[in-house]
């Protein structure tokens, strides 16, 4: 991309960004909460860009003036000080203007959201339910190194251990942006404790990565839900089946993309607090209808896109996870680590990166940047 034009759209953000920047103190704006919390999100996405703006200019002028030096003066000293200086910088404004290029791509509007993680055992009996276990370690240890908070919403624990099912939420800094490169078919292939013969099987798990509506994002008519209370199971001590802590909900939808109608059901049992417990199935009821109102928009995205890095098809296979080898393969873009151990302790981040760096390289190009 010539300077001139980069330059040319970067001054379309800043006047965007101006104008925002006023909508935002606007008290008629400030009293339509919906249009606020839309403009304030717009706002930070905007600053990001301006800002890095203001560092790219910043550059082009030291560059500008060092190159008319170089032309103009005659002192040795300063002839050689002007060529460092343009050698420093040439690199340092190329890598500015792929990084403005990957902020002037219109960003996933759900990157910023939290996630609602589903991981469900899938082929493979007791030992998918073991491998479903296995990943939710894996989750729970990346995200604690992230310094993300995990909030188990609830599970249905195997016969042998694991988790026949287990829904849990993630909340911090872009994690669904994050996160959805993990929605698919996890594969596994090892010896299952249970096997006497050390003959190698292969069990699967699916985790579904969700953003998390916020209140603004659908509309929920409460009189409408069905509430439920039950005895809590599990572990807790005596409280847990004495009170009548968990909840479920039933909720009539209609889907505006179908125009069917269709009940959702939810139960939460994460803490001893029943209230806790119905305003966390009420995020996950948002969630759940957020999810199947945007199904549309994720099904484009997968239309356009080449290749399976974050389409959301979520019975795609995604990667598998081989023991005898300590290997790790990530279909999606034919990436290969061997480092098992350390993956399966949440170590996943350079995999993630990789996604991130082939999402952004088909981002560039469709964009025609």
């Amino acid at each position: 991309m010539a300077e001139s034009t980069l330059l040319e759209k970067l001054e379309g953000i800043q006047h965007k960004f101006d104008e925002v920047s006023t909508l935002i103190t606007d008290p008629s704006v400030i009293a339509d909460m919906k249009r606020y919390v839309r403009l304030n999100k717009e706002y930070r996405e905007l600053e990001q860009i301006v800002e890095a703006k203001k560092t790219y200019q910043q550059k082009l002028d030291a560059y500008n003036e060092a190159k008319m030096l170089l032309e103009t003066e005659s002192d040795a000293e300063l002839v050689e000080m002007a060529k460092t200086e343009l050698s420093e910088l040439e690199p340092a404004i190329a890598e500015m203007e792929e990084q403005i290029k990957l902020l002037l791509i219109p960003s996933d509007p759900e990157d910023n959201k939290n996630a609602i993680v589903e991981i469900r055992g899938g082929t493979g009996g007791d030992e998918a339910a073991i491998f479903a276990g296995d990943l939710f370690k894996m989750y729970a240890k990346y995200c604690e190194s992230k310094r993300w908070n995990v909030q188990i919403t609830s599970f249905n624990e195997g016969t042998a251990g694991g988790y026949k099912e287990i829904v849990f939420s993630v909340s911090g800094d872009n994690v669904y942006g994050t996160l959805k490169y993990e929605s698919g078919v996890h594969r596994v292939q090892r010896v299952p404790a249970t096997e006497t013969q050390g003959r190698v099987h292969t069990s699967a798990a699916t985790v579904a990565v969700l953003p998390e509506a916020d209140e603004f994002d659908v509309e929920i008519n409460e009189g409408e839900i069905k509430w439920d209370t039950f005895r809590s199971g599990g572990a807790g001590g005596q409280n847990v089946n004495k009170v009548e802590s968990g909840v479920r909900l039933r909720y009539v939808w209609k889907n505006p993309n179908t125009g069917v109608s269709e009940e959702i059901l939810i139960e939460c049992t994460e803490t001893r607090d029943q209230p806790k417990n119905k305003e966390r199935a009420l995020a996950r009821l948002r969630t759940k209808i957020y999810d199947m109102e945007h199904q549309k928009y994720v099904d484009d995205i997968a239309a356009r896109r080449k290749t399976m890095v974050s389409t959301g098809d979520r019975s795609a296979k995604i990667r598998t996870y081989n023991y005898p080898q300590g290997r790790i393969t990530d279909h999606r873009i034919n990436y290969t680590e061997y480092n098992l151990a350390a993956f399966m302790n949440g170590e996943i981040q350079g995999v993630i990166d990789q996604l991130i760096i082939a999402e952004n390289a088909e981002r560039l190009k469709e964009s025609e940047l």
